[in-house]
């Protein structure tokens, strides 16, 4: 078995998936019905940080209690579910997944949205076969992706794709072979990818269309990019 000479592990939300419009929809609608203000995009990319009660902090000026964490989540799921029909792939995301796949290279999701919300929206797509792996979040929401990064590319190294942690969907996704975190590269929109890269032994370059600001962006010590197809362009560089 080979070792990929570049793996692309790709976020979802707010990379691959233009879910901006729908986020920000569910967040001042959730504000809403907890008598909160609205707030600007400017204004979420500024503050957006995990563990998500974190961000509310800066929001409200001190941390939620558990019981109003549970509301505030609650709310934003089932908003964000109601906005999110409207939203589609980032412009020319397709086009570098296929051609990325075509050139006989791997790639996989690592999402903290809900695994089984994850799964029959890139199927949907139609471009769940680009993948080896699409993984979404199983358990609670609003933590980092740390742990979850070394589990998915441990899944990935050790056994066939699909086959680490019962709670991937797979599809060909490019040549197989072993995945090496140190020839891995994490695109994603926020600060945690980055975190959660280091944490795994990989790299990462982030993409401003998604939730944060460039200038929080910058402050994770990594690439900052305007496109998508300037992010893989770097992983092809960055990983060689």
């Amino acid at each position: 078995m080979g070792t990929h000479a570049t793996h692309i592990v790709w976020d979802w939300n707010g990379t691959l998936f233009h879910d901006t419009e729908a986020v920000m929809g569910a967040t001042n609608a959730a504000f809403a019905e907890l008598g909160l203000p609205p707030i600007t995009l400017d204004r979420y990319r500024e503050l957006y940080c995990v563990p998500i009660p974190r961000f509310y902090e800066r929001l409200l000026g001190r941390l939620p209690t558990d019981a109003e964490w549970l509301v505030m989540d609650e709310a934003f799921h089932r908003h964000y579910a109601a906005h999110r029909p409207a939203c589609g792939l980032t412009e020319g995301a397709e086009l570098l997944l296929e051609s990325w796949q075509l050139a006989g290279r791997s790639q996989s999701i690592l999402s903290m949205y809900g695994h089984d919300e994850l799964t029959p929206l890139v199927r949907g797509f139609g471009i769940e076969a680009r993948f080896l792996r699409v993984d979404g979040r199983t358990g609670p929401s609003g933590g980092s992706k740390s742990e979850h990064m070394v589990r998915h590319l441990a899944a990935l190294t050790t056994g066939p794709a699909g086959n680490g942690n019962g709670n991937s969907t797979a599809g060909r996704g490019g040549a197989a072979g072993r995945i090496d975190p140190g020839r891995t590269v994490v695109i994603g929109d926020a600060v945690d990818d980055a975190v959660a890269a280091r944490h795994a032994g990989a790299h990462a370059v982030l993409y401003t269309g998604g939730s944060h600001s460039r200038a929080s962006l910058a402050a994770a010590g990594v690439p900052v990019v305007d496109t998508l197809a300037e992010a893989v362009e770097l992983a092809e560089e960055i990983a060689a």
